[in-house]
């Protein structure tokens, strides 16, 4: 993927994942702090963060249960240890972190 290309889907991921929290009906909060950076706060105190690295063209997860580094394979975006899957990661992070289960399909995170 040529940077223009990952540029373009990392400014688009956080916008979903803050559509798809709003969808799910969890109790949290998602803010943008700056390009690329977008916090998602649950009722609890915690959060998850959530970052675009464009010199490694991947997407970075910070939660609860650890750091993860995403990259897209033209088709999702993909963890780089395990090969899971950005949305459904969230959500099993979200779902531990909120303690409201949270499905990773058009309404879960």
């Amino acid at each position: 993927m040529d940077e223009g290309e990952f540029i373009r889907r990392a400014e688009q991921t956080p916008q979903e994942i803050d559509r798809r929290v709003e969808a799910s009906g969890i109790d949290a909060d998602c803010e943008f702090k700056g390009t690329g950076v977008l916090e998602i706060e649950f009722a609890n105190g915690s959060r998850i963060i959530v970052n675009s690295q464009a010199a490694m063209r991947e997407i970075w997860v910070a939660a609860k249960s650890g750091g993860y580094h995403f990259r897209h394979d033209g088709a999702r975006w993909v963890n780089t240890r395990d090969g899971g899957e950005l949305f459904a990661a969230l959500s099993a992070c979200a779902s531990k972190q909120s303690g409201e289960a949270v499905n990773p399909g058009a309404g879960g995170a």
